[in-house]
């Protein structure tokens, strides 16, 4: 005969353990301390087996024999129920141990082979800044499209909005990272379309030339009192226009100063593609002057507090802002200037200044078919560049 809900809810405990039938192998379980326990005996592969369902009244009469049911569906598959709840027991552990900082740490590590290590070194303070305080301890799982906007809100409440359409980005990596590797079902990114406000993207800030040997006497003159590293490195990165990652960590091993070359592992690129700076007569006087003050061994723009590492990657931006250069020029406006400076002044092509710039053609097409460097038209440029550079000085 079946159960009821009074029989179950007046079951009372006795000296030893009894059960209560109900139908097709469903029983509960009244143990001596009053504690009630849904169970069901079932036989897979000729074993009489048991699983057990939940408590009551938590799982109602209704609740166990809609699991009871369950079960035997699953048995029918050739599944074996209490297997089935302990795998499922398993994963849902496992998912909740997923936290985003593991999983975010781990895509990390799984692409830092193909990212520059300013880059990954980068992205990382970005992770443990922006996000990992704020979701970093949850489940990746449990993550909802509100937990990220949280994240992308404290970015964007700091004016920060180029930064907050960055990490979104990141974020969409770190999902689809989380999808394949079977953490989560869906990359939940996909619905904060439209979630970021609208911004206006800009440039990084840079002077035009007209405004350079205003700029060049400021340093010649030094009232800020920068250290004469720091008006070493911005006059290095004025002559190369590199991007000031690859001045800051770059080291003497890369010079050639008889062969005026200075060659950039592709590691150090942002391309990750090897890349070459013909040196001018200015550029190497001024390596030259590096390494009296500090050497010729290591990083050519060692820091003034530890040696074993280069300066940071702020020193110049900050040293202009010293100069009065704030939100006017930039490390990376040497680069915009000298683009529109060799094309304006000195009449090279696009595509010269466009390889000394390490650029690559944007479509696939230009990339198969435009491999050419123009090393000995860059050698000429460079030193030229320099010659006009000197020319602003001394006007």
């Amino acid at each position: 005969m079946s159960l009821n809900d009074l029989n179950c809810r007046h079951a009372k405990p006795k000296e030893k353990a009894y059960r209560l039938y109900d139908a097709g192998g469903l029983y509960l379980d009244v143990k001596p301390t009053g504690k009630r326990i849904w169970r069901y005996r079932y036989h897979f592969c000729d074993k009489e087996k048991l699983l057990t369902i939940g408590p009551y009244p938590a799982t109602s009469l209704v609740g166990a024999r809609e699991k009871r049911d369950r079960a035997k569906q699953a048995l029918s598959e050739g599944v074996d129920p209490a297997q089935q709840k302990q795998e499922q027991k398993k994963l849902a552990r496992f998912k909740q141990e997923q936290t985003f900082e593991l999983v975010a740490l781990e895509w990390h590590t799984h692409n830092v082979g193909i990212w520059s290590p300013n880059y990954a070194k980068c992205l990382l303070g970005r992770l443990r800044k922006d996000l990992f305080p704020f979701i970093g301890s949850q489940a990746i799982s449990s993550l909802t499209v509100q937990h990220l906007l949280i994240c992308l809100r404290e970015i964007e409440g700091r004016g920060k909005h180029d930064l907050a359409h960055r990490m979104l980005q990141v974020l969409g990596q770190i999902m689809r990272y989380a999808v394949i590797t079977g953490r989560i079902e869906r990359d939940i990114t996909t619905d904060l379309k439209g979630a970021l406000e609208k911004y206006k993207k800009g440039h990084f800030a840079a002077i035009d030339i007209d405004e350079l040997p205003k700029l060049l006497k400021a340093l010649a003159g030094n009232e800020r009192r920068l250290f004469k590293q720091t008006i070493l490195a911005i006059r290095l990165i004025l002559l190369t226009f590199v991007r000031t990652g690859e001045l800051i960590n770059a080291t003497w091993d890369e010079f050639n100063l008889g062969k005026a070359e200075w060659v950039i592992p592709a590691e150090r690129m942002k391309m990750r593609s090897l890349h070459r700076v013909p040196l001018s007569r200015q550029v190497i006087a001024v390596l030259n002057e590096l390494k009296q003050l500090y050497g010729g061994e290591g990083y050519i723009l060692p820091s003034i507090v530890r040696r074993n590492r280069p300066i940071s990657n702020n020193t110049i931006l900050k040293a202009l802002e010293r100069l009065g250069y704030a939100k006017v020029m930039t490390g990376h406006g040497f680069r915009a200037l000298a683009m529109s400076a060799i094309k304006e002044k000195l009449n090279y092509r696009h595509e010269v200044v466009d390889r000394q710039l390490a650029h690559v053609p944007r479509n696939k097409v230009d990339r198969a078919y435009d491999r050419a460097q123009f090393w000995p038209e860059r050698v000429v440029m460079m030193q030229e560049w320099a010659d006009y550079i000197d020319s602003l000085s001394n006007a």
